[in-house]
């Protein structure tokens, strides 16, 4: 455990409070093995005046909604100390009147709510307070006799509180143990199976005790032959095989989470010696490796031992029956899919409702492994018994959450590939996807691509789409990438010179029908089979209005629009029975795409007797056709507003008397 205190940075914080509460609320939040995903919080008490002019003790405590890692001043909750004290007494409180408690106690009616824990952080006699979930230590008390190693290790140094609902039943308990306790003689508190906590009156000896206790708590692990080190083993690249069999789980978790879902895999080393232990089945499925993770991943993963699918139904039905045992009247049962999977052979999968839930998640069971890893060395991994879990997951807070739950984007996660999509129509069809909630995978021959889409949610894959080898792969590193694909928007294409056909060479000719047509064909072909697996599928076609409306000198291009468009329709009639939609789009006059310079817009402007905001303008409506525009309708035709089209072809060039 890395001290990451610099007395410079620290003092810039001028001697303000709240600003060196930042600062090491920062540097704990920079520590994955203390802090994850909002996990942890922090603390500091200072004198503030009122509206009256006098003077008053306030806590700032860490604001719900806040991360650790980058949270700001702006981040902490003024709450007052005298409130939370007094609530501190009280024999019994709901954790929905407690945090209405707290905020009507709050001197910024605009900050976030605060911690849950706020009225632990007052009763607490120090200025600074640190509280964060320590991978190490959170890993011994997980083990059979946890409790003794804790105090073996930190004897009376810690205060050790047995594990309690977090909120005001923690308080009110840490409270009643307390009372008359003499807080200096402790350099901290262990909360079982939750965390640690120190505390100080300056922030770097509060900062410094964690770093202290926790790299105890990590040496002692290696003493105990506990340690898990690296490996050598290669991470995981899945075959063809494989690769459908993820789609088909992705498919199956999605119909139980009522929503496409994310996949991200973690193949690698670490992950590999976790799926391929033996007792990995029973392991596994003890228990998170704390409470508070159960509202990201759900008591237990799936482990999928035979056919996956039955693996996933099994896991639903025994959430149910999870639920009707442990359920009092009132709550509503979540959904049954599972949020992370254990693929002996392979490593584990993590699954969410969009790629930065997902990845969250991943984070967590990346941790979790880990620590059961280490367990398992010391006796075995012992997690809190179901019903303590079962508490946390549907704590009355979080249930109130989902009654203001939003429904998220149209096409969160969703999985769309985009060919040509590094310019012009392909990538404002990526860049319409992408806002409209999909995670996109966008091919082009362009190398550049890669670094114009270099996201969590947006990659760019260098590919030659005449390529079969080339295509193949790039739809596998989708795949591996995010689960499965959903939708296809097939748009590479080149315009030939124009060229009458007299004067047509072999060359031209071959170049156009290969991009132009054949491509198209090669990467449906790749795509169809993880298509078949997908949430309502769809596939949009970039075609031509010279598919309608052919002008001279345009055969080679207009030929094979033409038969692309024929492809498509017939695809529509192939897949159909697959649920799977096609449907094509005729774009004309899109100037704002690299094919199209200034000095070529000019000359055909000038041969038509324009300027060149009319040529542009060229049709029925007077309108201006931009890709955006395509982009916009090619992301609807994706969505549930066309769900029940199939095999159209619809304009996008502001109506064309030739084609009307």
């Amino acid at each position: 455990m890395k001290n990451l205190w610099n007395d410079d940075e620290a003092n810039r914080a001028g001697g303000d409070a709240l600003a060196l509460r930042v600062y090491t609320s920062r540097l704990l939040g920079a520590d994955p093995d203390l802090v994850l995903h909002g996990g942890g919080n922090t603390s500091v008490k200072a004198h503030a005046k009122n509206l009256f002019g006098e003077s008053e003790e306030v806590l700032y405590v860490k604001g719900s909604g806040w991360d650790l890692a980058t949270i700001e001043a702006a981040g902490f909750a003024p709450v007052k100390m005298d409130t939370l004290l007094k609530m501190a007494k009280l024999k019994s409180l709901t954790d929905t009147d407690m945090v209405k408690g707290q905020r009507s106690a709050m001197t910024e009616p605009s900050a976030p709510n605060p911690s849950v824990e706020a009225i632990l952080h007052a009763l607490i006699p120090f200025t600074f307070v640190d509280h964060t979930h320590a991978d190490a230590v959170v890993t011994i008390t997980n083990t059979p006799n946890g409790e003794e190693r804790i105090r073996d290790l930190f004897g009376d140094r810690v205060l050790v509180v047995p594990y309690v609902m977090p909120g005001f039943i923690l308080s009110r308990t840490v409270y009643e143990m307390t009372r008359d306790a003499d807080w200096s003689r402790f350099e901290g508190m262990i909360l079982m199976h939750h965390g640690i906590f120190t505390f100080a009156d300056d922030g770097k000896t509060s900062y410094d005790r964690m770093i202290s206790l926790v790299t105890e708590a990590e040496d002692y692990l290696a003493k105990q032959g506990a340690r898990i080190e690296g490996s050598d083993v290669p991470a995981a690249v899945l075959s063809l095989d494989e690769l459908k069999e993820l789609a088909g789980i992705r498919n199956s978790v999605s119909g139980f989470r009522g929503k496409p879902m994310i996949v991200r895999c973690d193949f690698s080393a670490n992950a590999q010696v976790f799926s391929n232990d033996s007792g990995v089945d029973s392991f596994s499925t003890r228990g998170p490796l704390t409470p508070d993770h159960v509202i990201r991943t759900k008591r237990i993963p799936v482990v999928f031992n035979g056919d996956a699918s039955d693996a996933i139904s099994s896991y639903a039905a025994e959430y149910q029956s999870y639920f009707a045992r442990n359920a009092t009247n009132g709550l509503t049962c979540l959904d049954p899919a599972p949020r992370w999977g254990v693929w002996p052979g392979q490593g584990t999968l993590s699954f969410g409702q969009n790629v930065k839930e997902a990845d969250i998640i991943a984070d967590i069971v990346e941790h979790t492994r880990s620590a059961i890893l280490s367990a398992e060395k010391m006796g075995g991994w012992k997690s809190l018994p179901e019903q303590e879990i079962f508490e946390v997951e549907y704590w009355e807070l979080e249930q109130a959450k989902l009654k203001k739950a939003g429904g998220g984007p149209e096409l969160q996660g969703k999985i769309a590939v985009i060919t040509g999509g590094a310019s012009g129509i392909g990538r404002a069809c990526a860049e319409a996807l992408r806002a409209q909630g999909a995670a996109v995978a966008v091919l082009d021959i362009n190398p550049q691509c890669s670094e114009l889409f270099s996201s969590p949610d947006a990659v760019g894959i260098p590919c030659d789409v005449t390529d079969r080898v080339s295509v193949d792969h790039a739809v596998a590193q989708t795949v591996q990438t995010f689960g499965g694909i959903d939708i296809l928007v097939s748009n590479a294409g080149i315009f030939t010179s124009s060229r009458l056909i007299e004067e047509m060479d072999d060359e031209s000719w071959e170049n156009s029908v290969s991009l132009n047509l054949t491509s198209h064909r090669i990467v449906l072909q790749s795509c169809v089979p993880f298509l078949k697996e997908g949430v309502d599928p769809a596939v949009v076609v970039i075609a031509s209005k010279n598919v309608p409306a052919p002008g001279p000198g345009a055969s080679a291009y207009s030929a094979a629009k033409a038969g692309l468009t024929q492809l498509a329709r017939i695809a529509a009639l192939e897949l159909a029975p697959h649920g799977i939609r096609v449907n094509m789009l005729h774009p004309d006059a899109v100037f704002d795409t690299g094919l199209w310079t200034q000095e070529m817009l000019a000359g055909r402007a000038a041969s038509y007797g324009l300027s060149v905001d009319d040529y542009k303008r060229k049709n029925l409506l007077r309108t201006e056709i931009r890709s955006a525009d395509v982009g916009s309708l090619a992301a609807a035709m994706a969505g549930s507003l066309f769900g029940k089209t199939t095999g159209a072809q619809i304009p996008v060039d502001g109506g064309n008397d030739r084609v009307i």
